[in-house]
């Protein structure tokens, strides 16, 4: 009654990294764990709640960084017999981790920002600004090595978004430093912190959503499953298609499994390749299990109705 293949595409058609994001990880630890005690020390000294704040995003941003290294090796570990599929899941709950560390460092930014408000502190601006200079050149060099596959990865995407948000921070904090000086308003201090905290909120909100939407077998973004849908319904000889379901395996595999309702079924393997290529090309999907049924049995997965995801989606607008 059923014909089933799992399909998986070919290794090479799931690596986006290119080989050299070991030596980018380990050059963008070294540098910006090198920056974290340079910003902290001098922070310490010139008495900035702003650059001791932002050192303190930098910190938790090298942590992310041995999250997301670590879980991209991981995820390359082998299926066994009690993780067949390997450990490719651990690189979106590195996403995650990475996420929720980061809102938890704005929360203690904003803490002492406010305290500075009313215990306000002398900041020594000359140190300010030239720690943050350096903090640009750093954190932006750092955002460039990820910026080539930021696209493919979940984690590689998280990388570059911090490293670019320290960038525009840090270009904050000297521009803040030098209305200090012109003005002497020692309070844009604490305000740069708060400030500092929005902008990785703002530059974090995304990868929380898009992990916790993975972690929970969301389709991944850029993802249509309407069009997915259509692509399957619209190949030759399909009455039907049921059971779809897409989603991520990690942060860079997705899988698909899916029933089509085809009377008269094809006679070998062909037609089964040709999806699976099909929604490799136009979807990105590597790893799809596909069930034909013949469509000729009343008694055909009775148990689940034939209901697309089109109709879902029109039941849900009238609602």
């Amino acid at each position: 009654m059923t014909e089933q293949q799992e399909h998986r595409g070919p290794e090479h058609s799931h690596c986006h990294r290119p080989p050299s994001h070991n030596a980018a990880f380990a050059i963008g630890i070294t540098l910006n764990l090198g920056f974290v005690i340079v910003e902290a020390v001098y922070g310490l000294a010139a008495n900035s709640c702003a650059l001791l704040s932002d050192a303190g995003h930098n910190l938790s941003d090298v942590l992310g960084l041995l999250i997301a290294w670590g879980a991209i090796q991981v995820g390359k570990s082998l299926a066994t017999k009690r993780h067949t599929y390997g450990l490719r899941r651990s690189s979106i709950l590195a996403a995650l981790t990475n996420a929720i560390v980061l809102l938890i460092v704005v929360a203690g930014i904003i803490v002492e920002a406010i305290g500075r408000f009313f215990h306000p502190e002398t900041v020594v601006i000359s140190t300010v600004i030239w720690v943050a200079a350096t903090g640009i050149v750093i954190n932006t060099a750092t955002a460039l090595l990820f910026m080539s596959s930021r696209q493919h990865d979940l984690n590689i995407r998280g990388a570059f978004v911090h490293m670019t948000a320290d960038a525009v921070v840090s270009a904050g904090v000297v521009f803040i430093g030098f209305a200090i000086h012109a003005t002497g308003w020692q309070w844009l201090d604490p305000v740069t912190s708060i400030l500092i905290g929005l902008v990785i909120v703002w530059s974090t909100w995304s990868l929380l959503r898009e992990s916790v939407n993975l972690a929970m077998d969301g389709v991944p973004a850029g993802i249509d499953p309407l069009a997915v849908e259509a692509y399957l319904a619209g190949l030759a000889g399909v009455q039907a298609v049921y059971d779809l379901h897409i989603w991520g395996m990690s942060t860079t595999e997705v899988a698909l499994t899916v029933h089509l309702v085809m009377p008269q079924p094809p006679h070998d393997d062909t037609f089964l390749h040709e999806v699976n290529q099909g929604l490799h090309k136009h979807f990105e999907i590597g790893h799809a299990t596909i069930q034909i049924d013949h469509g000729n049995d009343k008694t055909l997965c009775a148990a689940v109705p034939v209901i697309s995801l089109q109709a879902v989606s029109e039941s849900n607008d009238v609602a």
